[in-house]
């Protein structure tokens, strides 16, 4: 939606100049290069100014006691518009959230390589767990969480062993990822780590493997097939659904 500062009239102003512009020299905005470019730039201009797109990212709409319930934070606002997104009908939201955004504190990400469990426990684990906590409850009044998959995730996990800061520092091999909704039973955990957490020694699972288990929650083939440019088939995915549903 457009910006608050960008009244209706100036964004069409803005419209209709670029339409100027374009119509000097049409030739050079025919090509196949070009094309795709114009039809999305209009796509999101029009995105821009429609008034249902501005009411969904309104988030002065919504009662205080629902924003607050989801943290008076940049992640729970945008736990909180992730889910207006979805009553609006988009199929897929992704929600960034970094330290800085839980609570503004110094740092703009989970990168713990000091003082691991004095930042997690203090500053970022609380806010992050009320926004979640409330985004599912939020669904869940609404009819909405069966219907919509929720799914935690990062890059990759830290090392069991506690570095001399008292930090955890990178660590691929071993971490967790939450599902909830979209047909997932839930109170359930699926795999189990070493004594340490060190590395999977049940039911371990890659990434191609929540790959999977979104699309079979979506309705989609995971073994689907798309083609490239030289028309050659490419599986969209090689893992396997896990027993979640």
């Amino acid at each position: 939606a457009s910006s608050p500062d960008v009244p209706q009239s100036r964004l069409e102003g803005r419209r209709a100049l670029l339409r100027g512009l374009e119509g000097a020299s049409p030739a050079r905005l025919s090509g196949e290069e070009t094309l795709p470019l114009t039809e999305w730039r209009g796509r999101a201009l029009d995105l821009m100014a429609d008034a249902r797109a501005a009411a969904t990212f309104d988030l002065s709409r919504e009662p205080r006691q629902v924003r607050e319930a989801y943290g008076n934070h940049i992640c729970g606002q945008s736990v909180l518009q992730s889910r207006k997104l979805v009553e609006a009908g988009v199929p897929l939201v992704t929600v960034f959230c970094a330290a800085g955004d839980l609570n503004g504190s110094v740092g703009s990400h989970f990168d713990t390589h000091a003082d691991n469990f004095n930042r997690l426990k203090r500053d970022m684990l609380p806010p992050l767990d009320q926004a979640s906590s409330a985004l599912l409850e939020d669904l869940a009044d609404r009819g909405r969480l069966d219907e919509t998959l929720v799914v935690w995730l990062t890059e990759f996990g830290r090392t069991p062993k506690i570095s001399g800061a008292a930090g955890r520092d990178h660590y691929p091999a071993c971490y967790s990822v939450a599902f909830a909704g979209g047909g997932i039973q839930g109170g359930q955990v699926y795999g189990k780590s070493s004594p340490l957490g060190a590395e999977p020694v049940e039911n371990p699972c890659g990434p191609d493997d929540l790959q999977a288990t979104i699309f079979h929650a979506l309705g989609i083939d995971p073994a689907f097939t798309v083609q490239d440019h030289d028309g050659r088939p490419l599986q969209a995915c090689d893992g396997k659904p896990l027993p979640l549903f």
